[in-house]
């Protein structure tokens, strides 16, 4: 890993900003605030911000336990200056799902796959199952015991991005997961993990079931209305957990677009190049091997053709088709 000194150093000038992705989850929160928390011990003050919408319940509630704060960059923008150092967590310059800031991306910390290759002055890419994971390992190595509060924020980003140690889990996750343990509150992890489904989140339950339709092991659905980007991943771990399924793909129409989201248990299907590649010529998309996301603007939604669901379900079985390891899974 990179050395926390040199992200330290080139901390030292000008105002510091975290940047998460747009639409900051559970994970990416935690990182971000533990990051904060672990530069403000070698006197190094930053801001945490994003763009687009704090838009999942898990997120909120994080934000009101821990008293987060989470500038959105509208609030931030006239004041920034392109000297400003940016610290991107849980998501890479140009990923896709993250607003290019005014300022100097000049550090990344992420756990997820490189679909666009960025130079920065600090740099720690690693695959893990959460982002949450690198931080904590970074109170670790540097002799730094977390707080109470940063523990079980990173303990719960890592268990709600890895599905409770059933996704994309590595070995340094578990070793993360046993260092911040006696750290962390249980009875404030035990409460953040009740009661994170809204009543309205129904509606897109039962879309997404009558709209299922199987090809093979992959399930394909659409949300005809507008779902938030964590409801819309909630709902492809939903269908993946059919046991007809081993690769599951959703889309929420949007009145910005269309949102996707695809989760595959097949080794051979990697969901993260089976979205890049299939949204390559109309959005964009990527992510991990076991989870991925994507976005097709509304401006590229008339290339769609008047049927819409139908071309993304031929867009998507198309690559499928044309990956001879995926063959099996149709």
């Amino acid at each position: 890993m990179s050395k926390l000194s040199d992200l330290v150093a080139l901390c030292q000038e000008g105002p510091v900003y975290i940047q998460t992705h747009n639409f900051p989850d559970p994970d990416a929160i935690a990182s971000a605030y533990g990051l904060q928390k672990l530069l403000a011990v070698y006197g190094v003050e930053s801001k945490l911000c994003y763009d687009g919408r704090i838009d999942k319940l898990s997120a909120s509630k994080m934000l009101d336990t821990f008293e987060i704060q989470m500038w959105p960059y509208e609030s931030l923008a006239a004041n920034m200056q392109k000297t400003d150092r940016i610290i991107c967590v849980d998501t890479q310059k140009h990923a896709g799902n993250v607003t290019d800031f005014v300022g100097d991306e000049v550090a990344c910390i992420d756990h997820h796959p490189t679909f666009v290759t960025m130079e920065y002055q600090y740099e720690d890419i690693r695959i893990t199952g959460a982002c949450a994971t690198l931080i904590a390992e970074y109170y670790k190595l540097s002799g730094n015991k977390p707080d109470q509060d940063v523990a079980t924020a990173l303990l719960y980003g890592i268990k709600m991005d890895t599905l409770n140690l059933t996704r994309g889990v590595t070995t340094r996750d578990i070793e993360m997961i046993g260092f911040l343990f006696s750290y962390c509150d249980p009875e404030v992890l035990s409460d953040l993990e009740r009661n994170n489904m809204e009543f309205a989140d129904l509606k897109a339950y039962g879309a997404a079931i009558e709209n299922i339709e199987l090809y093979g092991k992959v399930g394909f659905s659409a949300v005809p209305f507008s779902c938030p980007d964590a409801l819309v991943a909630i709902l492809s771990d939903f269908i993946l957990s059919l046991i007809e399924v081993e690769v599951a793909i959703i889309a929420s129409f949007r009145e910005d677009g269309i949102k996707l989201s695809v989760r595959s248990e097949a080794p051979e299907v990697h969901a993260g190049d089976l979205l890049h590649k299939t949204l390559k010529d109309l959005g964009n998309g990527g992510g991990h091997a076991t989870m991925g996301g994507g976005f097709i603007s509304k401006e590229r939604m008339p290339d769609l053709g008047n049927y819409p669901k139908d071309y993304m379900r031929e867009m998507f079985l198309k690559v499928l088709t044309e990956e001879e390891a995926a063959h099996s899974i149709l």
